[in-house]
């Protein structure tokens, strides 16, 4: 299969998997201890961030560092609001602020540490 093309599949996929998953009712047992449920959300979103820096890496902004990880973030980040969105008219489910915090901040942490995997160092400037 074509790499970008089963790149973006992923992020495709992934992102109906957390669609379907707030869809659901929230699971009564957790959180299992408090903030628990912020945890789930910075590693879900941690992994998003991955795979879209992945599928970015397809594209010209693979040669542009600081816009490859900006793009990834943002939208890892702008998934999460429409997420939180699409919760609010969920019933049983509610939008909150501090999970699109943990959404954009899992986001953000495991796009940097891809970076430096990648390319060996933290973006500092857009060559």
């Amino acid at each position: 299969m074509n790499p970008r093309l089963s790149r973006w599949l992923a992020v495709a996929l992934y992102c109906i998997a957390i669609f379907i998953q707030s869809a659901s009712p929230a699971t009564p047992s957790l959180p299992a201890w408090p903030g628990m449920d912020k945890v789930l959300h910075f590693t879900a979103y941690a992994l998003l961030g991955i795979l879209f820096f992945r599928a970015y890496q397809t594209t010209d902004l693979n040669h542009k560092p600081v816009r490859l990880a900006v793009a990834s973030i943002l939208s890892a980040a702008l998934y999460g609001l429409s997420d939180e969105i699409h919760q609010s008219f969920v019933p049983w489910r509610n939008a909150e602020a501090l999970d699109l915090a943990a959404d954009t901040l899992g986001a953000l942490v495991a796009v940097l540490v891809w970076q430096f995997r990648v390319n060996g160092c933290l973006p500092s400037n857009s060559k």
